[in-house]
Formats: C-alpha cells, structure tokens, sequence
C-alpha cells in the first residue's frame, strides 16, 4: 500500500460511519413513529366512543317527520324540543329516573359498605382462615348472574321480598361485591402495618383505626367502585325485569318500553330524547370523578 493510499481509506470510512444512521437518532425515529400511531389510534379510539353519543343528542333532537323520510344517520334539517315532551308524555319517565336512582344509590351504599368492611377483616385486622374466606369471594367472579335468577325469585316470593327496591338491589350489590373487595384488599394491602400499629399503641381499637385511619384514606377507591359498578346498576335489565313487577316500580331500562306502541311500532324520537335524558346526569359524574376514579384504579391494581 502506498502512503497517498492510506489516507484516502481513512477518509472513506470516516465519510461512511459519518453516513451511517446514530443509534440515537434510530431511537428517535422509532420514538416518533410510535407516538404517531398512538395518536391515530386514540383518535380512532375517541371519534368511536363520541360519535354514537353525539349521534343519540342529534336524532333526540330531530323533527319525527324528518327522520321518518331521511336516512336516520343523516344531517337533521330541523331540530325540536317536542321529543322531550312526548318522552314524559308518553312514558312515566321521571317516576323510571326516580326508581334507577333509589336503586343505584342503595345498592351502592350497600355494596361500599359490605366490601370495604368485608376487605378490612380479612387484610386489615385478620384472622384464622381469611385466606379461605378471600378466595371463597374472589370466586364469586365466575359466577354468572342467571344461575340465581329462579332461586332468588322463589326465595322473595316467600319472603315477601318480591317487586320491591330491595329485591334488585341485594343481587345488584351481591355481584358486585367480589370484584369490590379485590380492589380494597389491594388498596389495603398497600397501607404500611406501622400505621395501624402505632394507632394501636395509641390505644385505639380496629373500630376507631378504621374510621379514623382506613376510610379516609379509601375515598379514591370508594369513588372507583361506586362509579364502576354505578353505571351497570343503573342500566341493569336483568334483575329489574325479574323482580319488578308493578309500573310504579319500574327502572329506566324497563320505563324504555313504554315507547313501543301497538304492533311493534316505536315513537324513535322520543325514545333516544328519554335516552339522552337518563345517560348524561352519570356521564357528566363520570366526567367530573374522572380522575379519582383512576387514581383509585391504579392504586388497587398496581400498589397491591
């Protein structure tokens, strides 16, 4: 090799590893690639969840002539208040809101209450076999509703418990109830025992700790459990159509049927104004307890 030639190698190498994509710059491309696709399908994800919503306000809005004519996906060309009229009208709406609200609110106060005590005895205080009393709960999870449809119904006929608000919410709450301890057992689980020691040193007894110390500190996984278990509550058929049998006691899932007229013809219309009615009070909750509801998830599921 002649020395002019040793040189030129040189400069060729370097102009080629100079060339040569950084492994820092192949991160960041890959890192932006991601975040790309990411978006796109958050926007997919968004204008999937929104659109039916947005949908239901605009067709409860929609003159009934208009949407009779017109394709019913299509832009209204006048809008009316008159579907909410002839939605009270039609329907004993406010009586169905009414009944879905006592429903909801009893079967979750008494679904918070079972779990977050039930959770405390086995994770807080203890005792022997609370480990067989935990998975005994937890298998509750598998356990599909119809299996206690006709025992329930029997065993309220002869208690006297049928067609009443208590006969949807026990079932309501009781199925509820596994999935609800698992996330206080978790949240629970993430509490120091130095805590409960020391306050038991401080002579207070399991009755003062949890009042003093564990509610307190549960208020993010009580949001999460009302607000999970709030929304299939309130739109809940199943139990409601076994064990509600009079018109005065009927929730809005089975109010809805009201607006089916004589051979199967349905008033649309009012039917999605009745149904705008009853799911934007939960979703403006919803809306509002966002973020506790998941800083409660999170909480029971990843610092357990």
């Amino acid at each position: 090799m002649t020395p002019t030639s040793a040189p030129k190698v040189a400069g060729s190498s370097a102009r080629r590893a100079s060339r040569a994509p950084q492994p820092a710059t192949r991160r960041r491309r890959r890192l932006r690639t991601s975040q790309v696709v990411s978006r796109v399908l958050i926007v997919i994800v968004l204008i999937l969840q929104v659109y039916p919503f947005l949908w239901l306000l605009q067709t409860s809005l929609r003159d009934a002539d208009d949407f009779a004519a017109s394709n019913p996906f299509s832009i209204p060309k006048s809008f009316t208040l008159e579907n909410f009229a002839r939605a009270f009208e039609n329907g004993h709406l406010g009586q169905n809101i009414a009944n879905s609200f006592i429903v909801t609110v009893g079967a979750c106060a008494l679904l918070v209450v079972c779990s977050m005590m039930g959770a405390y005895a086995i994770q807080v205080l203890g005792f022997k076999g609370s480990n067989l009393v935990r998975g005994l709960f937890l298998i509750g999870i598998v356990v599909p509703v119809q299996v206690a449809l006709v025992p329930l119904f029997i065993d309220y006929s002869r208690t006297g418990l049928l067609d009443t608000y208590q006969s949807v919410m026990i079932p309501l709450a009781g199925f509820a109830l596994p999935m609800s301890m698992f996330l206080f057992l978790s949240f629970y689980s993430y509490i120091p025992r130095e805590l409960y020691e020391a306050a038991s040193i401080d002579g207070a007894g399991p009755y003062r700790i949890f009042f003093r110390i564990t509610l307190p500190m549960s208020l993010n996984t009580i949001v999460t459990v009302v607000m999970v278990n709030a929304i299939f509550i309130w739109n809940d058929f199943i139990f409601a159509n076994t064990f509600i049998l009079s018109e005065n006691l009927k929730t809005i899932p089975l109010g809805l049927q009201n607006y089916i007229g004589a051979m199967g013809n349905t008033d649309w219309t009012a039917t999605f104004a009745a149904v705008s009615i009853t799911v934007t009070p939960l979703l403006l909750v919803f809306l509002v307890l966002n973020r506790a509801m998941i800083y409660g998830l999170e909480s029971g599921a990843n610092k357990g």
